[in-house]
């Protein structure tokens, strides 16, 4: 009896994680809601953001000048850059703070599109997408939908993959 009342919580507790799976092919509605600060210090919601790119490919690389593994994986990010230049390089930091923010983006030279999420770490956006370490790596297709949700490293292969098909 035991046994079966212990495979019957272990459904349960399948059945509720099953019900709170997040569709990683696109974006939360809280992701969509959280608010970016630009490098001209406006302020706009992610959705503003992504929508600009619409009918482009974008490679989102989640960073921040402090960490060590962003900074190692930059010479891989610009020889993405130079290899796909018609994708966009979307670059969302999540540093301490707006003057950190742009003092890296200057001293790593980081070019692309660039913005900062004040709320940090800790963010609606970064929860939506298990952000649990960076750098953190997205590819999104020309519809919008998310071909990559997660890699750590520049030189994984799977990013180049998910912007070639």
């Amino acid at each position: 009896m035991k046994f079966l009342q212990n495979i019957a919580f272990f459904l349960l507790l399948l059945a509720a994680s099953c019900g709170k799976a997040q569709d990683k092919t696109k974006f939360s509605k809280e992701a969509l809601a959280e608010e970016m600060i630009d490098v001209n210090g406006e302020q706009i919601l992610f959705a503003e953001v992504i929508s600009k790119y619409k009918g482009k490919r974008v490679v989102i690389d989640v960073w921040a000048s402090w960490c060590s593994d962003c900074i190692g994986g930059m010479p891989k990010v610009k020889e993405l850059q130079k290899e796909y230049g018609d994708a966009v390089f979307l670059f969302l930091s999540v540093d301490k703070d707006y003057t950190s923010w742009k003092k890296g983006i200057e001293k790593y030279n980081v070019l692309g599109e660039h913005y900062f999420i004040p709320a940090g770490w800790k963010s609606d956006f970064n929860n939506s997408i298990d952000l649990d370490w960076i750098p953190r790596y997205m590819v999104v297709d020309e519809s919008g939908r998310i071909k990559l949700h997660k890699a750590t490293k520049a030189s994984d292969k799977k990013i180049e993959k998910a912007i070639k098909s």
